[in-house]
């Protein structure tokens, strides 16, 4: 793959109706994106309203929703014509990588991408630089699906420009991205509030000692409630359950910020390694039509390590 020099953030906004509508027939009405070229920060901008094959009024719950008359759509570009500007904008698609908030709008991408016969070799191009960064975020800081106003809230940053124009919405994506790219201190403890303690952290220099307090207490627990026999029904809930400490701890693994320990990676280490064990001991058992697991000393060992 070429190397990356700009990251493009898109959004669309689509044909939509407050009494539901199929998402097949949710047509493109309106694309907006920015373009951040890496090496000079320097960001570009598009915005095309874009005429649907569905030619019928706008309801109201539409016109207010997206702000878009239309007017704005019977003189506009289709889908094809504004695509091809898309991409004479984007100036090359193997330089960049695109970002959007949500998997949606590559799905509508795609959708309306088939019904305008626009080649599917140049979606499938884009579709492997693809990054749903709110599923990045959720997974890496935030734990919930945010709004992108949310979002911006989490780093102290308000929305800029008018919501639900795309080419705002996709430049406001692009201001979270860039504060979780250049800020990993403030994601990773706004990551540690998220998924680990609960509250807001005030004193940075106390983190590891609350983390191996933290962890010390969850592993005490779980050793607490292992046992030796387990029905493999029994094995399933109990691999949910280490599962939701794995969530819990693993972000501390990548460590962009430097603010964690190599003791307490190692321990995080340790868990997911246990976890990946039990896993992989529950299906040889399955396989093998097994009516009960044992879990043996070796495996529970990393977890008595970490409560000590």
């Amino acid at each position: 793959m070429a190397e990356t020099k700009f990251y493009v953030f898109f959004d669309f906004e689509m044909l939509c109706s407050n009494r539901g509508m199929p998402y097949e027939d949710m047509e493109a009405i309106r694309l907006g994106a920015v373009k951040y070229h890496i090496e000079t920060r320097k960001i570009s901008y598009f915005d095309q309203f874009i005429r649907p094959t569905n030619l019928r009024p706008l309801n109201k719950f539409c016109k207010k929703l997206t702000g878009i008359e239309d007017a704005d759509l019977v003189c506009a570009n289709d889908f094809s014509e504004v695509f091809s500007s898309f991409l004479t904008w984007v100036g090359g698609v193997k330089k960049a990588r695109f970002f959007s908030w949500s998997k949606s709008d590559l799905s509508r991408l795609k959708l309306d991408a088939n019904k305008h016969q626009v080649p599917n070799s140049t979606i499938m191009k884009i579709e492997k630089r693809y990054v749903d960064f709110q599923a990045v975020l959720s997974k890496r800081v935030s734990k919930d699906n945010l709004s992108v106003e949310n979002a911006l809230n989490l780093y102290g940053l308000t929305f800029v420009g008018q919501p639900h124009n795309p080419m705002y919405d996709a430049y406001n994506t692009l201001r979270v991205y860039l504060s979780f790219l250049h800020d990993p201190i403030q994601s990773d403890l706004i990551m540690l509030q998220k998924f680990v303690f609960g509250k807001k952290l005030t004193n940075r220099s106390a983190v590891n000692a609350m983390l191996r307090k933290s962890l010390k207490k969850d592993m005490k627990r779980l050793v607490s409630e292992l046992e030796e026999i387990y029905s493999l029904k029994q094995v399933v809930k109990e691999m949910k359950r280490v599962r939701r400490l794995v969530v819990k701890y693993e972000n501390i693994t990548i460590n962009r910020s430097g603010l964690f320990s190599d003791d307490i990676i190692e321990n995080v280490q340790l868990l997911k390694e246990f976890y990946k064990d039990l896993n992989s001991t529950y299906k040889d058992h399955f396989k093998h039509s097994s009516k009960v697991m044992i879990l043996d000393e070796y495996t529970i060992q990393p977890i008595k390590q970490i409560a000590m």
